[in-house]
């Protein structure tokens, strides 16, 4: 059994903070800044932001229920990868479905924790830092999810934090 518990101990598993929110609630943001400031104390850290390893690696995914949903899982394997190498996985991801967190929540922890980034619409509207709230409101576009109708955002039912940045 000692020797277990020494393999156990230098198996690296990183910790895992999966962000969720609508577009423009701050996901990237917060993860940026939170990364330069674990980077600063020593922490090595991963970003894994949903629109770049969309762009990256998950080009061939559209955004019906079912490939958001696979989206989802990919990058949960993302962070099983990641974490052996990291202090610190940080996820950036509107995740609108619950079934996909809870996913990622069975197969990530211990060590994970979900935070739900949060701004009314309202606010989130006044801000529409990529344009996309304006385009979904003069009908250029429609699979704004959390706004076209028909693309939901399922808010999380007890996130380990929720951090309201039309407030904050």
């Amino acid at each position: 059994q000692p020797e277990q518990t020494l393999v156990c101990r230098m198996k690296k598993r990183g910790l895992v903070f999966w962000l969720t929110g609508l577009s423009g609630a701050g996901k990237t943001t917060l993860v940026e800044k939170v990364c330069e400031r674990l980077n600063g104390q020593g922490l090595k850290t991963k970003i894994l932001d949903g629109d770049d390893v969309r762009s990256r690696l998950h080009r061939h995914l559209g955004f019906s229920e079912e490939e958001i949903k696979e989206n989802n899982a990919l990058i949960v394997g993302l962070c099983k990868i990641e974490r052996e190498q990291t202090d610190v996985v940080l996820v950036s991801i509107i995740s609108p479905y619950a079934q996909s967190r809870a996913k990622a929540r069975e197969r990530l922890s211990p060590d994970f924790f979900e935070i739900h980034v949060h701004a009314e619409i309202q606010v989130l509207e006044a801000r529409d830092t990529k344009g996309l709230y304006a385009k979904a409101r003069r009908g250029k576009m429609d699979n704004l999810i959390g706004y076209s109708s028909g693309y939901i955002y399922e808010q999380p039912a007890s996130p380990d934090l929720v951090l309201d940045t039309g407030t904050m």
